[in-house]
């Protein structure tokens, strides 16, 4: 079998090399023109005119489009329909489009935009949730789910207590940024290359830009330098700008961001606050809890609702929660319209939760450990604050197994005896765990198409609608179909994902990819595969039931035939060796309004261990260790998993230590490069770093060969550093201030806890 082998990345070799083909990688006719919008400086305001004489008359330019001059409809977004391409009346957040520059290079393109003297009425900008709050701008009525009886229970429980955090958002950083070439094809039709997680959306999009059929549209997307869910709705503009180009001028048009233009267009992950009010007793079994989470769209609805809803679905994490009620207001401001990104709004409901946990143990002086164990689901019986029965909890298993690997109880000892004796650097220590529900809470979304062929020569060839980021997602779909034909991974080829070959796919996103698409690969490989059982049988005179597909032959019973005959001989008896296959995710169904259901198909578990260390003169902190026990069922690909875990972990460690979005009070995000924007780098990995895979693992679902998904729940484990730095400052006190760190834990946030603890303010 292939499946469950360590196999590379079917690209690993491409990528280190640099050989990889990207969008901005392939070659463009000689009369390719070059796009690039022109920015509004302005957060909030009333667009009166645009003077473009300057942009018109610069180098190279050969149009400028307004508004006014697109041809069918000015609209981006992937939900509400409530984000023009281009600005028309008013302009909405610093770095909103508002023209288009199509130009002979890139870089005459981007000087020709600035060029441009805006007349801007400016209006007072909503920047901040408290100012949402104030101004009473939702996307929607705020949403409940609610079990129990939390307030009664809450004024009967022994102990009590409230508190709120911050939680900063996240620029994606992907290495490559947004790009798109539109190729213009006979017919007004468009071909689109686009770096995208959701090939069909762009597909959608694009045909309503330029007023034609879906047919008209296809998207070809072979891989992405990373999207992490800032590429599964924010290509949108691109891919429109250049398909209405192309249709306005019959010449194929490409565009792409410079760094600092992707991240002051794009949207990040979303901040929230979040309010909590917990009862619990002397042993910290939380009784009930009340949370209000508010969350920061920015200027356009995106995917700001089910973000929103995720991260109510996450605030109880891996703990039973017998009465809870949890509000959430989804805030329209001035600012980039937020969007998805790894976890989708899961990671702040599991943060707000872990909170909790930690102030309560800070309060009982306890270790969080404990109470984090006297709160788990049990395996079975147990419902969480939506009503969907819990019957897969693993998570004590995983934290047994990880205290005793990782030597928690001892290394807890030595941390303490640590702190005793040192004034200056303070050690902490933290576990927290993590359970992450899999599928999309849009319930139409939990569906895959694929398309397989094998050719005369044995060679397998297929397509599926989900797209390869760097994730492995392509190689543990062909080792799937390796699997069942029983082929060497070499035999089989997987092509660029293709709106013209497998239609309506998803996105590939809520780490979906392989649940999904290897199913729909293993329906179409079923379906060739007893075809070709019945022509063995009828031509060889076998006994179906004895047909095996063994070591890259096919085994009768009687004899031993090498797959590639078998292949040969079914093609000249007109026997079809094409399928298609198609695959929707069971047992979900979910009301949204009503709080209650099923959303996911089953949930990951896991658990990391972080060490860390920190200066209390400075805030200047280090993770000095990290331990890791994570749940991938059976896993398709070790190597591959191992990798996703390491890097989800990073980049949810710096999401909560390093990563802050800084805009002023103007709303300009300052924070928009690598020289101010600070993502985790080699140097900030853990020293001493031990990942693996819960060894007990095997989903009690039927996913793709009892895997589960790993894409976005080891994402959380990285809350277990934020944890440990808390523990740190709470060792600079004597224990009489809760740390209350907020997030991210910068070197400055950091130092202004320590100081808090001794009484100081920064």
């Amino acid at each position: 079998m292939s499946v469950n082998k360590p196999l590379p990345h079917d690209a690993a070799e491409l990528h280190v090399t640099g050989a990889a083909r990207y969008v901005d990688d392939m070659p463009v006719p000689a009369d390719c023109l070059h796009l690039a919008f022109g920015l509004s400086p302005v957060a909030h305001g009333v667009l009166k005119s645009v003077n473009l004489e300057a942009v018109r008359a610069a180098p190279g330019v050969i149009a400028v489009l307004t508004a006014d001059d697109l041809p069918a409809s000015n609209d981006v977004s992937p939900s509400a329909h409530d984000e023009p391409l281009l600005a028309t009346d008013k302009v909405n957040y610093v770095g909103q489009p508002v023209f288009l520059v199509a130009a002979t290079s890139h870089a005459l393109a981007r000087k020709a935009a600035q060029k441009a003297v805006y007349d801007i009425e400016e209006l007072t900008p909503v920047l901040t949730i408290e100012d949402a709050l104030a101004a009473k701008d939702e996307f929607e009525e705020p949403l409940l789910f609610s079990k129990g009886d939390a307030q009664s229970a809450l004024e009967t429980a022994p102990h009590r207590l409230s508190g709120s955090i911050n939680i900063g958002g996240q620029e994606h950083f992907y290495l490559e940024s947004h790009a798109a070439l539109v190729m213009p094809q006979e017919d007004g039709d468009m071909l689109v290359h686009s770096s995208t997680q959701h090939p069909t959306e762009i597909q959608h999009k694009v045909a309503e830009a330029i007023g034609k059929p879906f047919h008209a549209v296809r998207v070809e997307i072979r891989r992405m330098g990373g999207g992490f869910g800032g590429k599964e709705s924010q290509g949108n503009a691109l891919a429109c700008a250049c398909a209405v180009v192309s249709l306005r001028l019959n010449r194929p048009a490409k565009m792409r961001y410079d760094r600092d233009d992707d991240m002051t267009i794009t949207g990040k992950r979303h901040d929230f606050r979040i309010d909590y009010d917990v009862g619990f007793d002397a042993d910290g079994k939380i009784q009930a809890i009340d949370f209000t989470q508010y969350c920061r769209g920015g200027w356009a609805q995106d995917l700001t609702l089910p973000v929103a809803d995720r991260a109510m679905l996450h605030a109880d994490n891996t703990y039973h929660l017998p009465h809870a009620r949890i509000v959430s207001h989804r805030l329209r401001t001035n600012t980039v319209s937020n969007t998805a990104y790894r976890g989708f709004g899961g990671p702040q409901g599991i943060v707000g939760m872990e909170r909790v946990i930690d102030h309560i143990a800070h309060h009982l002086k306890r270790d969080p450990l404990e109470i984090r164990q006297a709160n788990y689901y049990a395996p079975t019986g147990q419902t969480t604050p939506y009503q969907m029965e819990v019957t897969d909890s693993v998570i004590a298993e995983i934290t047994d197994a990880l205290t005793k690997s990782s030597d928690y109880q001892n290394r807890r000892a030595k941390v303490d005896a640590f702190n005793a004796e040192n004034t200056i650097l303070k050690r902490g220590l933290a576990l927290t765990p993590v359970k992450f529900g899999i599928s999309f809470t849009l319930t139409f979304l939990n569906q895959a198409g694929a398309l397989v062929h094998i050719y005369a020569d044995g060679s397998i060839k297929l397509n599926h609608g989900g797209t390869e980021m760097g994730q492995g997602l392509f190689t543990k779909v062909a080792q799937v179909a390796a699997t069942i034909f029983a082929q060497p991974l070499s035999a089989v080829k997987i092509t660029a994902t293709d709106t013209a070959k497998v239609p309506n796919t998803s996105a590939t996103a809520a780490s979906s990819g392989s649940d999904l698409n290897g199913m729909a690969v293993k329906d179409a490989c079923e379906t060739i595969k007893k075809r070709l059982i019945g022509f063995v049988a009828e031509k060889w005179n076998a006994d179906p039931a004895l047909i095996r597909f063994i070591d890259g032959n096919v085994e009768t019973g009687k004899k031993t035939l090498t797959f590639a005959e078998v292949i040969a001989a079914a093609y000249e008896n007109r026997i079809s060796l094409s399928a298609t296959g198609f695959y929707a995710t069971p047992k979900i169904q979910w009301d949204r309004k009503e709080g209650k259901g099923r959303p996911f198909f089953y949930f990951a578990y896991g658990a990391a261990v972080t060490e860390v260390v920190i200066d209390t003169l400075t805030g200047e902190n280090r993770i000095l260790r990290t331990d890791i026990i994570h749940d991938v069922g059976k896993s398709l690909n070790p190597a591959l998993d191992i990798g996703q875990i390491e890097g989800a972990y990073v980049q949810g460690a710096g999401w909560l230590t390093t990563e802050e979005l800084v805009w002023d009070d103007k709303g300009k995000l300052w924070t928009h490069a690598p020289s101010t924007y600070k993502i985790p780098a080699c140097s900030d990995r853990p020293e001493v770093f031990n990942v693996a895979l819960f060894d007990q693992g095997e989903n009690t679902e039927d996913t793709i060969y009892r895997s589960k998904a790993v894409g976005e729940p080891p994402f959380n484990l990285g809350i277990s550093a934020f944890l440990a730095l808390s523990d740190a400052v709470a060792a600079c006190g004597d224990g009489s201030v809760y740390p209350d760190l907020q997030a991210p834990a910068t070197g400055e946030q950091v130092l202004r806890a320590v100081l808090r603890q001794q009484g100081q303010e920064l």
